[in-house]
């Protein structure tokens, strides 16, 4: 067990923590973001990691405090011991990680890559997406994984046991509306972003099924052979991190137990938790985990299923997962220093 930056205690899913005089060394490359500062601070709580560099160009020579971690010294990413580290993650921002991956795996590491650069829908050949508890076997003896994003890993695990049964109907569109914290907008300075325009309000964004992560969700689903639409609406939340996303999607046929699909497919999966009834962001902020809830709609003519998930947009959505593949790519327990 150990205590998270707002002091309450928070249980580390695995193997029980101790202390190993030999520990595995891995780098963050793009630290200072978000997810690179939470990659940081999990590494730092992990019984088996180091943290043998964090880089971030426009920092570089300063520190930052990160819960666990203590304070962290940013180098630039050309100063990177590549070939020190066993695995490295890559959070640098889109369009700017792919040479990094490449560079970090010709030096011998292996590499989770955060970034949209080489994830499904994107000239990503032959490199495994690492949506964990679905593509968990190829995961554990890739070199290179691409870390979904935080919506699709929402949706996607969501979806999952419905597309993969094949209960939803053919031709349909699938509605999902999702809102999340500001977070995952990124560090970058924005006007929209300011406290002032972000509390008390709440509103859409990337409207018109524009949205960058429809590409890797439309990958998947032909991937796993479904023949849908999405119509994908994210909101902006005025809180700092979270994920709730309600999807409609139109059945075969009414399903008797609306839970039932969850049940078969995730049963044993420790990061992934059924509820009995919507799950709220509480639930689930700062645990690598994802809560499904999903009822029958009423009053419609045609058997429709409304489907709630809950993340965590910088753990299970980034961080966390990058985490879990890591773990099995490094042939550790997969949950071992994840917050559950």
């Amino acid at each position: 067990m150990c205590f998270n930056d707002n002091l309450e205690l928070t249980t580390i899913c695995g193997k029980h923590m101790h202390s190993f005089v030999h520990k595995i060394p891995v780098g963050v490359l793009g630290a200072s973001g978000y997810a690179g500062r939470e990659l940081c601070s999990l590494i730092a709580a992990h019984p088996k990691l180091e943290l043998a560099f964090a880089t971030a160009n426009a920092q570089a020579g300063k520190s930052i405090h990160v819960p666990f971690a203590g304070d962290v010294r940013f180098i630039e990413s050309e100063q990177a011991p590549l070939g020190d580290a066993a695995l490295v993650f890559s959070a640098l921002p889109h369009g700017a990680s792919r040479v990094w991956v490449e560079r970090a795996a010709a030096a011998g590491a292996k590499v989770v890559d955060l970034s949209n650069d080489l994830r499904i829908g994107s000239d990503s050949d032959g490199i495994p997406y690492g949506l964990t508890e679905l593509r968990r076997d190829q995961v554990r003896t890739a070199r290179v994984v691409a870390n979904p994003g935080c919506y699709p890993t929402t949706t996607m695990l969501g979806l999952l046991p419905l597309l993969e049964q094949g209960l939803v109907r053919g031709g349909a569109t699938i509605a999902v509306n999702a809102a999340s914290g500001v977070t995952g907008a990124g560090l970058t300075p924005r006007v929209d972003l300011l406290f002032g325009e972000v509390t008390e309000n709440f509103r859409a964004y990337g409207v018109g099924n524009t949205h960058r992560h429809l590409t890797e969700m439309r990958a998947l689903c032909v991937e796993l052979g479904a023949d849908v639409d999405l119509l994908f609406t994210p909101h902006l939340l005025p809180v700092a991190r979270g994920i709730l996303a309600t999807m409609t999607v139109p059945l075969v046929e009414p399903l008797a137990d609306a839970m039932a699909p969850w049940r078969r497919r995730y049963g044993g999966e420790r990061f992934v938790e059924l509820s009995a009834g919507p799950p709220d962001l509480r639930d689930v902020v700062r645990r690598n985990v994802i809560r499904i809830y999903a009822t029958m709609a009423a009053h419609v003519r045609a058997p429709t299923l409304l489907v709630f998930a809950a993340t965590d947009n910088l753990v299970k959505g980034a961080a966390g997962q990058a985490l879990q593949n890591a773990n099995l790519m490094l042939g550790l327990d997969e949950g071992l220093g994840l917050p559950c």
